[in-house]
C-alpha cells in the first residue's frame, strides 16, 4: 500500500518537512486544496473514457490517479521527478498501459501530441511565475489538437485583490508550509492558460478548507480522520505545524480559494 511506503520529505525535521508531505505523513490522503469535491469536478469535465491517453503531472500519493484508473483509460502515464514519490505512483499502477515516468513536468523527455488528457492538482501553485508556465506549455505541446488540460489550485481572490497584499500573502503561505507558494488570482490563472494556447471551458472555484474539520471528514471518512488526529495526539511537534497551517488558512480565509480549470488545446492557426 503507498502508506506505507516512505514518503519524501520523510527523513527532514517536522518544522522543516513540506507541509503536503507533512500532512501524508499523518495519513491525510486528499491534499488538494479543494477537496474531492472539486477534484470530482475537474473529473467529470475531463470525462476520462477508454479511448483516452492521459497524462497526469506529480501525482503525490495517487488519489487522483486511482480514481481515474477505475475508468480505465486506454494509457495512463505520471510524470514525476521524485524517486521516493514515483515509489508509490508505482505502488497503485497494474495495467499494461501504466507507466510511472520520472522526470520534471516542465521537460517530461516525452513525445509531442501523445495524450487526450493531460492534468495536475497543487503543484503549479508552488512553482516560480516562469516554471508555471513552462509546465502548462509542456502540457500543451503533449496535447493532440482540441486535447484536454485540468489544473485544480490554490487561488487568492479577489482578482482586483491589491497586489502587494497578495505578495504578502504568498510569502506567509511559503513561510508556513515550508514550500515555496505562488497562487494567482482567477483572472491571472485564466490569462496565463490562454498565453500558453488555451482555451477555458470550465471553471469552478471552492472554499481553502483543506485543515477543517467538516472538509475533512467529507475527504478522508470517520476512520480516516482518527487516523490523523491520533497521529495528531501522539506527535506535537507535527501537531504544531499542522494547527499553524490552519491558523493560517483561517486568518487569510477571505483571500484564499481553490480553484479547477479545465481548458482545450487551441488548433494551430
Amino acid at each position: 500500500m503507498p502508506n506505507k511506503l516512505m514518503m519524501p520529505g520523510e527523513n527532514q525535521q517536522p518544522e522543516k518537512r513540506p507541509g503536503h508531505w507533512l500532512l501524508a505523513q499523518i495519513g491525510k490522503t486528499v491534499l488538494r486544496p479543494g477537496g474531492l469535491y472539486l477534484t470530482n469536478k475537474m473529473l467529470t469535465q475531463l470525462n476520462i473514457t477508454t479511448s483516452d491517453d492521459v497524462i497526469e503531472f506529480a501525482p503525490g500519493v495517487g488519489l487522483t490517479a486511482q480514481i481515474t484508473l477505475t475508468k480505465r483509460p486506454k494509457t495512463y502515464i505520471a510524470v514525476e521527478q521524485n524517486e521516493q514519490a514515483a515509489e508509490i505512483v508505482r505502488s497503485y499502477l497494474n495495467g499494461d498501459h501504466q507507466t510511472c515516468h520520472i522526470n520534471s513536468a516542465q521537460e517530461t523527455q516525452l513525445g509531442s501530441e501523445i495524450a487526450s488528457i493531460v492534468y495536475c492538482e497543487a503543484m503549479l501553485t508552488m512553482q516560480t511565475s516562469t516554471r508555471k508556465k513552462q509546465i502548462i506549455e509542456e502540457a500543451n505541446r503533449l496535447l493532440k489538437t482540441n486535447g484536454r488540460f485540468g489544473i485544480h489550485e490554490m487561488c487568492i481572490i479577489p482578482s482586483d485583490i491589491d497586489s502587494n497584499k497578495q505578495r504578502y500573502i504568498q510569502k506567509v503561505l511559503t513561510e508556513t508550509i515550508q514550500h515555496p507558494a505562488k497562487p494567482l488570482t482567477p483572472k491571472e490563472w485564466g490569462q496565463l492558460l490562454n498565453e500558453c494556447g488555451f482555451e477555458i471551458e470550465y471553471e469552478a472555484i471552492a472554499p481553502m478548507h483543506l485543515l477543517e474539520p467538516a472538509r475533512m471528514l467529507q475527504d478522508e471518512g470517520v476512520i480516516g480522520c482518527f487516523k490523523i488526529f491520533k497521529n495528531l495526539a501522539t506527535k506535537p511537534d507535527v501537531r504544531k505545524r499542522v494547527l499553524n497551517m490552519r491558523n493560517v488558512f483561517r486568518q487569510h480565509s477571505d483571500n484564499l480559494a481553490a480553484i479547477t480549470f479545465v481548458v482545450k488545446k487551441k488548433p494551430l492557426i
